[in-house]
């Protein structure tokens, strides 16, 4: 199966970021994360990102706030599924990061979760990883039965 890559663009994220391998642990999904930064770390984010797939990764969660860059130049570098994730801070507490994660021009989409979504970033990377993965896809059925049940992620 392949795995995540958790990525975000300051250490003071983190806490917020592993919140989608949280969600990623309950389906056995292995996944892998780093702080690396649009702005003052741009060749390490290339090197991730085009790298990416040859280290087994089949999608990417990128969280980012303020001018939210990483996950708009985390999908420039590559064809895999890039979830974008939006976090507090900035104008309008994360609306500057919403609108710049969802806005992508034509040809460089993002998936976009809401503010601080990390959760929903991690589902979202197993429903995609699911697609290719009858085991994991029976994983995620039964969760949607517990959902409905009344179970919370």
């Amino acid at each position: 199966m392949a795995k995540v890559g958790i990525i975000y663009g300051s250490p003071s994220d983190e806490k917020t970021m592993l919140k989608a391998g949280e969600v990623l642990d309950r389906f056995g999904v292995e996944w892998e994360h780093e702080s690396m930064s649009a702005h003052r770390r741009p060749e390490r984010v290339r090197e991730y990102v085009t790298s990416a797939r040859d280290n087994g990764i089949g999608c990417l969660i990128a969280g980012a706030g303020m001018a939210a860059h990483l996950p708009g130049v985390a999908a420039a570098f590559t064809t895999l599924p890039v979830i974008g994730v939006p976090l507090s801070g900035g104008l309008a507490d994360a609306m500057d990061a919403l609108l710049a994660i969802v806005q992508m021009p034509p040809g460089v989409p993002v998936a976009t979760v809401a503010v601080d979504g990390a959760k929903n970033a991690g589902l979202l990377a197993v429903q995609i990883l699911a697609g290719a993965d009858e085991e994991l896809q029976k994983k995620l059925d039964a969760f949607k039965v517990e959902m409905a049940n009344g179970a919370r992620l």
